[in-house]
C-alpha cells in the first residue's frame, strides 16, 4: 500500500509539473487557412486499408467490417464505417474519403488532395509494428516520400510543392505501444517503469515529427492516446471481475500525452515555419465512454461485434461473430475501435480543436 501511494503521489507531481510547463503552448491553424490535402500517418484510428496486402492478423478487409460503409464494403477500415481520416478530411471540405496508399485504384485526383499511410497495429516503438506484422511508421515515412515523387511527376514541381506545404498531416498512434507492447508483454517488469517507457516513447514520437517536417510537413495535429484503459478490451483483461476501466492502463497513457504536448511546444519552437497542434482525443472519447447516454448511445463497454461482453478478441471473426441489430446504439464496433457513429461523436470534438 505504501509503494502504490508513492508511486502515485509520483505519478501525479511529474504530470501536474508537465502540464504546468506546457500549458498555452499549442499552436493552431489560422480559420481562413487553407487545406489543399490530408495525410495520415500512425496507426487503426486512421488506417484506410493499408494493411490488406499484409500477410499479418491485424486487418479487416472482411465482413462485418464496412457493413455500413458506402456499398456495404469491407476497406480494411477498422469500423463498420468511416474512420477519424475519413471524417476530418470529410469536415474540412477536402473530401468524403480518404483513400489507403496503397489503394489500387488512385487517380489523379486522389494525390492532388491527400493519401492515408496508416498501418493498424503500428506506434511509435517500431517493435510494436513488428509485433503486429504491419507498416512501421519508418516505412509509412518512405511511402511519403515516394508519393511525393508521384505527385510532382502527376502536377509538377510548383503545384505537388504548394499542395504539400497546405497539407494537414494527421497522426494518431500509441494506443498500441502501451496497451499491447507494454502492458501486454514482460517489459513493464523486466526493463522500464511507466515513467521511463513514456519518456522514451515521447522521443521516439518527437524523432517522427521531426523526420516528417525534414521531408515537407508543416501543418502537423497530432491526436493524444486514447484511453486505452477504458477499451472493452482492457475493461476483460485488466478491469477486474466488474469489468471496470483499467486505472493503471490509463495513468500511464495520460503521463505519455503529458510529455507528448511538451514535445509538440518545444518542436514548435524549433522548426522554423512550423504549426504543431496538440489534439486531445483521450478527454472527449472518454466523457462518451462514461456517458455514452449524453451521447446518443446506449452501449459503451462492450463492442457491436465481436464476441459480446466477453471481448477477448481484439477483432471481429469474419467466420464467427454476430454482430449487434443497431451498431449506432455503440460506442464501439469491436473490442478496440468506435464505430462510424462513435468515431463522428469525437470527430465533432477534435476538429474545433485544430484552429484559433
Amino acid at each position: 500500500m505504501q509503494y502504490c501511494f508513492c508511486f502515485n503521489y509520483y505519478y501525479s507531481c511529474i504530470l501536474l509539473l508537465l502540464l504546468i510547463c506546457t500549458a498555452g503552448a499549442a499552436t493552431k491553424l489560422q480559420r481562413n487557412e487553407s487545406i489543399l490535402a490530408i495525410q495520415a500517418f500512425g496507426d487503426s484510428f486512421l488506417d484506410t486499408g493499408n494493411n490488406n496486402h499484409l500477410i499479418s492478423i491485424t486487418k479487416c478487409n472482411f465482413p462485418p467490417y464496412g457493413k455500413d460503409f458506402p456499398g456495404r464494403k469491407p476497406t480494411g477500415r477498422f469500423c463498420n464505417g468511416k474512420v477519424i481520416s475519413d471524417l476530418i478530411a470529410e469536415a474540412l471540405g477536402v473530401k468524403e474519403l480518404l483513400p489507403s496508399y496503397h489503394d489500387k485504384n488512385l487517380r489523379s485526383k486522389d494525390l492532388q488532395t491527400g493519401l492515408c499511410f496508416a498501418s493498424g497495429g503500428s506506434g511509435y516503438d517500431s517493435l510494436s509494428s513488428k509485433i503486429n506484422q504491419v507498416i512501421p511508421q519508418s516505412d509509412q515515412l518512405q511511402f511519403f516520400k515516394e508519393y511525393k515523387a508521384k505527385l510532382k511527376e502527376d502536377v509538377g514541381k510548383e503545384r505537388s510543392e504548394t499542395i504539400i506545404a497546405n497539407s494537414l498531416f494527421l497522426i494518431s498512434s500509441g494506443t498500441n505501444d502501451i496497451l499491447f507492447r507494454y502492458f501486454g508483454t514482460k517489459l513493464r517488469q523486466l526493463q522500464y517503469d511507466v515513467p521511463t517507457y513514456t519518456d522514451l516513447l515521447a522521443t521516439w514520437a518527437s524523432n517522427f515529427f521531426r523526420d516528417l517536417y525534414n521531408i515537407g510537413a508543416r501543418k502537423i495535429a497530432v491526436l493524444n492516446t486514447s484511453p486505452v484503459g477504458c477499451l472493452p478490451f482492457s475493461r476483460t483483461i485488466g478491469g477486474g471481475s466488474e469489468r471496470e476501466c483499467a486505472k493503471d492502463y490509463n495513468q500511464a497513457v495520460e503521463l505519455f500525452n503529458a510529455k507528448l504536448s511538451s514535445q509538440l511546444a518545444s518542436l514548435s519552437r524549433e522548426l522554423p515555419q512550423s504549426t504543431m497542434i496538440y489534439v486531445d482525443l483521450y478527454n472527449p472519447l472518454l466523457h462518451i465512454i462514461l456517458e455514452p447516454n449524453k451521447y446518443g448511445f446506449g452501449i459503451s463497454d462492450k463492442g457491436c461485434c465481436g464476441t459480446g461482453a466477453i471481448e477477448t478478441a481484439i477483432l471481429c471473426n469474419k467466420l464467427t461473430s454476430t454482430t449487434c441489430s443497431n451498431a449506432s446504439a455503440y460506442v464501439f464496433w469491436d473490442s478496440i475501435h468506435p464505430t462510424e457513429e462513435g468515431f463522428k461523436s469525437l470527430v465533432s470534438k477534435l476538429v474545433p480543436q485544430l484552429f484559433e
